[in-house]
């Protein structure tokens, strides 16, 4: 399909995703990177309970904990 095309099918609002390859696709500043931090015992313990009342895993308590301070920013 030429751009020209692609562009009128966006531009009247039709659904263009059959012609994309989404495979690949990434969010802008959404990218993934590891970091090492550590934490005291008695801080791993409390993250631990407070993860299993939750129901999520430890990684995703302190992901969102720290999403949280940092929109207030």
């Amino acid at each position: 399909m030429k751009a020209s095309n692609f562009d009128k099918k966006f531009n009247k609002g039709e659904d263009i995703t059959e012609y994309l390859d989404l495979s690949r696709a990434t969010k802008p500043g959404h990218e993934q990177k590891r970091v090492n931090v550590d934490f005291p015992v008695w801080m791993i313990h409390g993250l631990d309970r407070e993860a299993r009342r939750l129901g999520v895993p430890r990684q995703s308590l302190i992901k969102i904990w720290i999403a949280e301070r940092l929109q207030g920013l």
